[in-house]
């Protein structure tokens, strides 16, 4: 899957199929095509957010180490 979109970029989108398939005016074949877009964009947001969280999880681990440094040391 390639993944140029950023989170917000993604999900704009998605909220913009989901719009379209709500109001009900989207022919079957169209409908195919979107719901395979969405699955897509689903892809990219979930990755993303992934990564952010492993991201996030890292760094607390970092602050962690840091201040049991910091208390050792006094």
């Amino acid at each position: 899957m390639e993944n140029n979109y950023t989170y917000k970029d993604a999900f704009d989108e998605l909220q913009e199929i989901v719009s379209d398939i709500e109001s009900g005016d989207v022919a079957v074949d169209e409908l195919t095509e979107k719901i395979n877009r969405a699955t897509l964009l689903l892809g990219i947001c979930k990755a993303k957010l992934t990564a952010s969280e492993e991201e996030v999880e890292k760094l607390l681990k970092k602050l962690e180490k840091e201040d049991s440094k910091n208390q050792e040391s006094e």
